[in-house]
């Protein structure tokens, strides 16, 4: 009996060699990442409201994913290179890199206005969007 279970590995095996399928799992393969192109823009909506889009995501509702691939994400990462918040690859998912560039924008629009009007939290929520997309951050406070 045990002779026939070597004879039966042994004729799989030769199976899935010839067949080019493999018995031994194959390796974690590299997933590339996509690099979205950033084309920032601004818009004037008012005297004082001006605003910059990327193209990917219009609206200032919608959290980025920091698990996958969303518009939000590739808009609020194109916007935060813009401004100069390095967020890393600009690939739509809302990682570390770019929360440590939310935080850090975030942290510099409570000092622009001189008091804290964002949590820093590397969150780009409801609260934070309408300053990620204000050209003119406390514009009124400033001057």
């Amino acid at each position: 009996m045990q002779f026939r279970s070597k004879i039966a590995m042994t004729v799989g095996a030769a199976a899935l060699s010839l067949s080019g399928a493999s018995a031994v799992p194959a390796a974690a393969t590299d997933v590339s990442v996509q690099a979205f192109s950033c084309n920032v823009t601004y818009t004037r909506e008012g005297t004082d409201d001006s605003k910059y889009y990327a193209g990917y995501y219009s609206r200032e509702t919608i959290q980025p994913s920091s698990t996958s691939v969303t518009a939000a994400g590739k808009e609020a990462q194109c916007i935060l290179k813009y401004k100069g918040y390095n967020p890393g690859t600009i690939d739509g998912v809302f990682g570390s890199n770019s929360q440590t560039a939310a935080k850090n924008f975030q942290a510099s629009v409570n000092r622009l206005c001189k008091r804290q009007v964002l949590a820093v939290d590397g969150k780009i929520g409801p609260a934070t969007w309408p300053y990620l997309r204000q050209v003119y951050v406390c514009w009124d406070e400033n001057n």
